[in-house]
């Protein structure tokens, strides 16, 4: 049996499922049915090899004693032979062939035991291989089912939880849930199976004896009870903490040029050791819980360790139990105890693996606010008509509105340009074209489609978009170009950057386009990256092109040489362009402005220089900045 086993997709959790969370997790051991009956046959056969050693000492026990017995009274004079054996209850016949057998039984006994012993080692070994291959597969099928969610799941969640709040349910949840599927699952599952079947032939064996035992158990399973109440909260608690500390590790790691360049490696120290001093005190409290249990445990074990030593030799002295019978009864006993001490361990895993279980379908069940509808259609032959209808839009129930009764369309081809005050709603008009968000009121068209209408794969696959914040991926600058088409050939990867004007600087690097671009395109400039962005967004040849702000990072050769490009571009796609700069607009077909989500005036350039006292202002004082530099510069004295 390999430890990789064929995958199965997940089937995706249900909403509002009652069962508790970790017997959901239980479930996934059915994505793998022959590895799982396989491990629980060779738990069953492990299981049943020990059970049967302590009959064997028994054997071995009685077998000695007998033999004893048999030579004190063959040893002494024939004359008093006979009289001896009626005394024990023998006969002399018996007594000599027990004599005569005893070395031949002893060895048969000690070769069972050796070869019960073997078995269980073999089975025990497969029991333990396979238990961890299925925990393995299953945490790859938890991870991957995570990832896939939250790949899914709309911006308005990522926008009310934390990244690394995410990335330790997918990592530390998942690993505390596997070691409970490996271990303390079949543990648990062996425990029950050894303590039915002792107790079974324990009762068969010396039910007076037993009953002396039976009480301590119930006492035993209340305590475990209550324990397990308490730990579960306890363990989660201290998930949630690790989470706080790897969410400042996570937001320090990404925001490191910041701290430095502010110096607040201080602060920024002082944040990660608060939180790690409450996961220290979490961590304290649940190893004080942990440390109370298990000698509870051994005192419980060693009381009924205690009564069945009396209350055994007091059958031994009545007659009524021989040594063989108790020395077995008392290794019976040892597995009794055994699941009660490994009770206190799986309990433990439990607790941790039901908290971070439940962690885990938080996200698995989490509501996704943009999602395909029933019967939703696929977007295809698009002409690229955009347009907006009474769109009214908040990002929480309750919050302010962002944009209110916004309307307005584009024609296939056309640009329409956005310009406005920071939080006038630019970026939220263009977010609600490829449904990063839904709008609250109104709709939002593409050829005349309701855009909640369409498979949100169809959709985003025919928009282009580069965003103001350039994100790269590690790897090399080719496959961040083409990233959203990994079938592209070389030329069409070349053109599209050179349509970017990105070709010239990536050839001047040694390695040209196989240049490694660092974690987040640590190791090219900004307009480096806006370049490679604009590359990667024309390289899919959309109909609908979103440029948010996409020439903010570059200087003015490079925003002129990038602004051709994407006249030439722009041409037969519709193109919705956020700018800063009303210069970057001049051309478009339409030009919105806005003021605190709504649309004040809209026009041409020339339209807007004539009608609108906002456009004019803002043109104005655009020029003055740019005028100001020279103007400083006549203004300073020579020398």
């Amino acid at each position: 049996m390999q430890a990789t086993m064929p995958r199965r997709r997940s089937p995706r959790p249900g909403r509002g499922d009652s069962k508790p969370a970790l017997g959901r997790a239980i479930r996934y051991l059915g994505h793998y049915p022959k590895v799982t009956i396989g491990a629980f046959l060779a738990l069953l056969i492990a299981t049943a090899a020990q059970l049967a050693v302590p009959q064997l000492v028994q054997n071995i026990i009685d077998t000695i004693t007998q033999n004893y017995s048999a030579s004190l009274i063959l040893g002494q004079d024939e004359s008093i032979q006979a009289i001896l054996a009626r005394i024990f209850g023998q006969d002399l016949a018996t007594l000599q062939i027990n004599y005569d057998n005893a070395p031949r039984a002893l060895a048969v006994a000690m070769a069972t035991i050796v070869a019960f012993s073997i078995a269980r080692g073999l089975f025990s070994f497969a029991q333990n291989y396979l238990s961890q291959a299925l925990s393995q597969n299953i945490a790859f099928d938890l991870r991957n089912d995570i990832f896939a969610k939250i790949q899914r799941l709309s911006f308005s969640y990522h926008d009310k939880n934390q990244t690394g709040q995410l990335m330790i349910r997918a990592t530390d949840d998942v690993e505390r849930l596997r070691t409970f599927i490996a271990q303390g699952l079949l543990m648990a599952l062996q425990a029950l199976i050894l303590l039915v079947g002792t107790l079974i032939i324990l009762l068969l064996t010396n039910v007076r004896l037993t009953l002396v035992v039976l009480p301590v158990l119930p006492l035993a399973l209340i305590i475990f009870m209550v324990f397990g109440t308490l730990a579960q909260p306890l363990f989660r608690e201290v998930q949630v903490r690790l989470s706080r500390v790897n969410t400042v590790l996570q937001e320090n790691m990404a925001g490191l040029k910041v701290v430095k360049a502010f110096a607040q490696e201080p602060l920024e120290e002082k944040k990660f050791s608060d939180g790690n001093d409450h996961l220290l005190e979490q961590q304290i409290k649940v190893a004080r819980t942990l440390s109370f249990l298990f000698p509870v445990v051994f005192l419980i074990a060693n009381l009924g360790q205690a009564a069945v030593l009396y209350f055994g030799g007091v059958q031994i002295i009545d007659g009524t139990l021989t040594i063989g019978e108790w020395q077995k009864f008392s290794l019976y006993l040892v597995y009794v105890f055994i699941p009660l001490g490994q009770l206190g361990f799986i309990i433990s895993l439990m607790a941790q693996a039901s908290a971070s279980a439940s962690r885990i379908f938080e996200i698995l069940d989490a509501k996704n606010d943009v999602e395909n509808k029933p019967g939703a259609i696929e977007l295809t032959n698009v002409e690229g008509h955009v347009a907006f209808d009474h769109v009214s839009f908040h990002y929480f129930e309750g919050s302010e509105w962002v944009l209110q009764n916004v309307s307005f369309e584009a024609e296939p081809g056309q640009t329409v340009a956005l310009l406005g005050a920071t939080g006038s709603g630019k970026t939220s008009i263009i977010n609600l074209i490829p449904r990063f968000y839904d709008a609250s009121e109104g709709q939002v068209l593409i050829d005349g489609h309701d855009v909640r209408d369409l498979t949100i794969e169809s959709l985003r696959q025919q928009i282009g978009i580069v965003l103001q914040e350039t994100t790269l991926f590690s790897g090399t600058i080719r496959e961040n170009i083409a990233f959203g088409r990994s079938d592209a050939t070389e030329e069409e990867i070349i053109q599209a950057a050179k349509a970017a004007a990105a070709h010239n600087f990536i050839m001047s690097f040694p390695q040209g386009y196989d240049t490694p671009v660092g974690e987040r395109g640590s190791t090219l400039s900004g307009g480096q990256k806006q370049r490679i962005a604009i590359a990667r967004a024309l390289l899919i040849n959309p109909r609908i092109l979103i440029l948010d702000d996409s020439t903010s990072s570059v200087d003015l050769q490079t925003e002129y040489e990038i602004q051709q490009a994407l006249d030439r571009l722009m041409q037969g796609r519709t193109s919705i362009v956020i700018a800063q700069r009303i210069s970057t607009v001049l051309n478009a077909d339409q030009i919105l402005v806005l003021e605190k989500g709504a649309v004040v005036d809209r026009g041409t350039h020339e339209e807007l220089l004539e009608n609108s006292a906002i456009y004019a202002e803002i043109y104005h004082s655009q020029l003055a900045e740019d005028a100001l530099p020279d103007t400083d510069a006549d203004a300073l004295p020579a020398g």
